[in-house]
């Protein structure tokens, strides 16, 4: 029995920067993560999806500020009218950036959601999508965070794949998790839109 859901017409990557899934700053299992989000981009240029790499501006001194190493984006963009870089400056992916505008003049109406961080800039992504009445799928294998340190009187240290499954919770019944990045399939954009 397959896993897979409705086709959707979008993939948007968050935040898959040198910073998050290099070095000793990387989440676990970045290369499971990247193996994971180079299948999605790859499946959804073949099937004519829209294809978005959401890039975070970091503050002065962070990991992802603007023009470091750990800013820039770990997939390849390719030059297309339909795959494109959106900035943030926030969470939330649509945020103060054209995303809607984007997904909405490009007939889009279901999209899938991965990257990182989980219950970071995925999580607040997907909720602002749910809210504009978009259907969002998100394949549990797909996105990542790190462990939560132990809080002393609060809690002990949560493991980061518990952190993912409860960012995930959090969003409602609304939100299509699938286990797998092979669960998701991708559909053409209206002609209109290429």
């Amino acid at each position: 029995m397959s896993n897979r859901v409705l086709p959707v017409q979008a993939l948007v990557v968050v935040d898959v920067q040198a910073d998050a899934v290099g070095g000793d700053r990387a989440v676990p299992e970045a290369a499971r993560l990247l193996d994971r989000t180079t299948d999605l981009i790859a499946r959804a240029r073949r099937g004519g999806a829209f294809v978005v790499h959401v890039q975070n501006d970091g503050q002065p001194g962070a990991g992802d500020e603007p023009g470091t190493p750990g800013w820039e984006l770990h997939h390849a963009v390719e030059a297309s009218p339909t795959e494109v870089v959106i900035r943030k400056t926030r969470d939330d992916g649509f945020h103060g950036t054209p995303l809607e505008g984007l997904l909405t003049g490009s007939g889009v109406r279901a999209l899938a959601i991965c990257g990182v961080m989980s219950e970071m800039c995925v999580q607040a992504t997907a909720r602002t999508a749910l809210a504009l009445g978009y259907r969002v799928v998100m394949p549990h294998d797909s996105h990542a965070t790190h462990d939560i340190p132990a809080a002393p009187g609060i809690s002990d240290r949560i493991p980061a794949a518990a952190v993912s499954r409860v960012a995930e919770w959090a969003l409602g019944s609304e939100l299509e998790v699938v286990p797998h990045a092979a669960d998701v399939a991708f559909a053409a954009l209206p002609a209109r839109a290429r």
